[in-house]
């Protein structure tokens, strides 16, 4: 069992370069398992969710039982990744929020332009 978990936008063209971009830089097999948000199991997990992040339009990061979202969650999956890249960890924290989760969010708005797909 994984103890991180992504939920990515399935129709998202970008979301699932992200999903094969973390899928071949995992620390190992089972440092992450992947789910569409429209998927039974995300939305299964979704439901356990506090309201207010229920119905965002974000990845989520659920990790060691705690759901992340925006940025945060983002950093999060570094955790998961090779050696390499989870250095970083420590530093994307010094990144102010607000700066972070601007960028963010003009990446989500422009994510669609990119295409969607049908699963």
């Amino acid at each position: 069992m994984s103890e991180t978990t992504l939920l990515i936008d399935a129709h998202c063209v970008m979301c699932n370069g992200l999903a094969n971009f973390l899928r071949s830089r995992q620390r190992s097999e089972k440092a992450l398992i992947i789910h569409g948000i429209q998927s039974p199991e995300g939305q299964a997990l979704i439901a356990t969710f506090p309201k207010r992040l229920q119905s965002l339009d974000t990845l989520y990061v659920v990790r060691k039982g705690r759901a992340h979202v925006r940025s945060a969650g983002a950093i999060r999956l570094l955790l998961t990744m090779r050696w390499y890249y989870a250095v970083l960890f420590p530093f994307a924290w010094l990144v102010p929020l607000p700066l972070r989760d601007g960028v963010y969010w003009v990446v989500s708005k422009l994510r669609h332009r990119f295409g969607r797909t049908d699963g």
